[in-house]
């Protein structure tokens, strides 16, 4: 796995709020878009980002590049996670608290958490997952 491409990427991903370009992270890791891309499919198929139909950044997990049920506000800015898990690694991996917007899945009433120092301000949520974790990479983005 290409660690300074897949760095770059993130690097990227948290500075400017969205998923960079093969051109922005060639620009940065001073290589071609090209390279950037074939490193990409590299990193997609070791399940360390997902690609979009047409090679952009569809996921970098914990954040997502397409708008979700799941809003994150830290670090002064808005982030849209893939899943309720990957919500709290936002402000994880930002090292910072914030803000968990959502709704319930089950009854459709909005839910909001805070975290703070990593940790949810409400312990009694409980995460549930309808696919087995052995089963998440068949279909992620459904996962």
């Amino acid at each position: 796995m290409n660690l300074e491409l897949r760095n770059a990427t993130y690097r990227l991903f948290t500075e400017l709020g969205r998923a960079p370009t093969a051109d922005e992270v060639a620009e940065e890791t001073g290589s071609g878009a090209e390279d950037v891309q074939s490193g990409w499919r590299e990193l997609h198929e070791a399940h360390a980002l997902v690609l979009d139909g047409d090679g952009g950044i569809r996921m970098a997990n914990p954040f997502s590049a397409v708008p979700t049920p799941y809003r994150v506000r830290a670090a002064g800015r808005d982030w849209f996670a893939n899943c309720a898990w990957d919500a709290f690694g936002i402000c994880v991996a930002l090292d910072v608290d914030g803000r968990i917007e959502t709704v319930c899945a089950d009854c459709g009433d909005p839910l909001g958490v805070g975290v703070r120092d990593g940790r949810s301000g409400d312990e009694t949520l409980v995460f549930h997952c309808l696919v087995p974790a052995s089963r998440w990479w068949d279909d992620i983005v459904h996962t």
